[in-house]
């Protein structure tokens, strides 16, 4: 298949400002990969780190940002099967602010037949990375009680509609009251607001969940069991915490860093685990893709907006996912 599709693309790093529309020829098939008409695309803390230059992963100049995407198959690898033309699905990978894109078909997972393409593009990240942070790094078991930390967002969000299915008491924070409202319709059965003075002193968790970093790692420290786990999951509040030894020591705790994307590349078990999680998660006969598991959307912009979308991320003023309309 020959000809063009438009993608943004980032010549150089800086701010989102940087990302340009730009023409890019398709590239042939390699064995197990197919091509996908992108329908939508999620925006995601990373990307923005990625445009900066800031991100773990660091790929050559010029790149097309985003991780993860939904759409239908356009064309399969001649090796290809199990998946065929016209088939809706979604997937983790790279390249995702595009028209179009190729991706091997063990990235892809199936679509529920009842979301929306912009849902089904805004799960795989989030998902994704609360799954093996509370899952496979954190052993979170049902009895216990888990806090979630940045909860009106994406990853916040998934994670508690994951701890709700798991069998634990979720406890929410959240910085407004309409991000604690979504929060509670997730599942979780306390929000808190972190503007009130003490409320670290009201709660215990056996795990924390925390996406921010910042300043509320300090707080929200207090607010861990002894023996509890803390997942350090990002720093979307902008600042990197710099715990001290002794605290570790004095809770018998442990701090567990996730790299939910790596973590699937590294250790095969937990790639296979968490796809089989994701799948039952999305149309498994135990099934949490109804009004509940399904992402929610706090707004869509085209594809030339990808630098308003990811402003308005950097914000961190949006409840729920943005996501990308390329089409």
């Amino acid at each position: 298949m020959t000809g063009s599709y438009r993608a943004m693309l980032v010549r150089c790093l800086g701010s989102p400002d940087v990302l340009e529309l730009a023409d890019l020829p398709r590239q042939p098939l390699r064995s197990g990969e197919v091509r996908l008409s992108v329908r939508a695309a999620g925006v995601n803390f990373p990307d923005l780190l990625q445009v900066a230059g800031e991100y773990q992963h660091k790929p050559p100049l010029p790149f097309v940002p985003g991780f993860e995407a939904a759409g239908e198959i356009i064309e399969t690898a001649a090796d290809v099967t199990g998946w065929n033309t016209g088939d809706a699905v979604l997937l983790r990978g790279t390249g995702c602010y595009a028209e179009e894109l190729v991706a091997p078909v063990n990235a892809l997972l199936p679509k529920p037949a009842d979301w929306s393409w912009a849902e089904a593009a805004a799960f795989p990240v989030c998902a994704s990375t609360a799954w093996i942070a509370l899952l496979w790094r954190g052993r979170l078991q049902a009895g216990e009680t888990l806090l979630v930390l940045g909860a009106g967002g994406g990853t916040g969000l998934a994670a508690i509609t994951l701890g709700v299915q798991s069998g634990t008491q979720v406890i929410a924070v959240a910085s407004s009251a309409e991000k604690r409202a979504a929060a509670q319709k997730a599942g979780a059965t306390l929000c808190i607001d972190p503007a009130v003075e003490g409320w670290e002193k009201t709660v215990q968790a056996d795990v924390v969940f925390d996406p921010v970093g910042g300043e509320m790692f300090g707080t929200a420290w207090r607010a861990l069991k002894p023996g509890g786990r803390w997942l350090v999951v990002g720093f979307a509040g902008g600042a990197i915490p710099r715990p001290s030894a002794n605290r570790l020591l004095l809770k018998e705790a442990e701090l567990i860093g996730v790299r939910a994307g790596e973590q699937a590349r590294r250790v095969p078990a937990a790639a296979k685990a968490m796809d089989q999680g994701l799948r039952d998660w999305l149309v498994g006969p135990s099934s949490i893709s109804g009004e509940r598991g399904r992402p929610l959307i706090a707004g869509v912009y085209r594809l030339e907006e990808a630098a308003a979308a990811l402003r308005q991320l950097a914000d961190r003023k949006a409840t729920g996912k943005l996501v990308l309309q390329p089409r």
